[in-house]
């Protein structure tokens, strides 16, 4: 199969402390980053942030549909994943269209459910692309890189969480139960 082009989703003008090494495309790991911090905002940012964390938002998700959609469009047309990430595409669409708000709060508001987009298509990115990531980082598990198995049981005896945790992060899943 092939990709088209990964092109950088709006990370270029965020201000990172450590190299972006996220999966998907470039500038992955900054963008999910800045828009979990927007979404878990209890206080309301300044109004030029708030228009500036839309700007780039909103670029981000008009970048990531056209990529979401050719990833979904190769699998099978009963594929779940796809048909999920198609859904998440038709919710980004609509959030795009929707007007600036009136007043700091709603356009807070709308800007977080931009959010909400960004991190939602990136995981339906990693998905169809079958991306692996470390459940306690979320850094990518590279071929032949060091790392264990983990499962976690849920309160009904089933594995809460299943995946695999680089050999470094194993300790932190057992501090914090992943």
């Amino acid at each position: 199969m092939s990709l088209p082009p990964l092109r950088r989703a709006g990370g270029d003008e965020m201000n990172t402390t450590s190299p972006d090494t996220g999966s998907g495309p470039r500038g992955s790991m900054s963008m999910r980053a800045a828009a979990t911090w927007f979404i878990d905002r209890t206080t309301l940012p300044r109004h030029g942030d708030t228009v500036r964390f839309g700007q780039d938002f909103a670029r981000c998700v008009a970048e990531l549909i056209p990529q979401v959609e050719y990833l979904a469009g190769q699998r099978d047309i009963d594929d779940v994943p796809a048909r999920a990430a198609l859904a998440g595409v038709g919710e980004a669409r609509c959030r795009l269209d929707e007007p600036e708000a009136a007043g700091l709060t709603g356009e807070v508001e709308r800007v977080k459910r931009l959010a909400r987009s960004v991190c939602a298509l990136y995981g339906h990115y990693d998905t169809l692309t079958q991306a692996h990531l470390c459940l306690v980082c979320r850094l990518p598990l590279e071929d032949g890189e060091d790392s264990r198995p983990y499962d976690r049981a849920g309160p009904s005896g089933d594995a809460g969480r299943n995946g695999r945790v680089h050999a470094t992060c194993m300790h932190m899943a057992r501090r914090t139960g992943g």
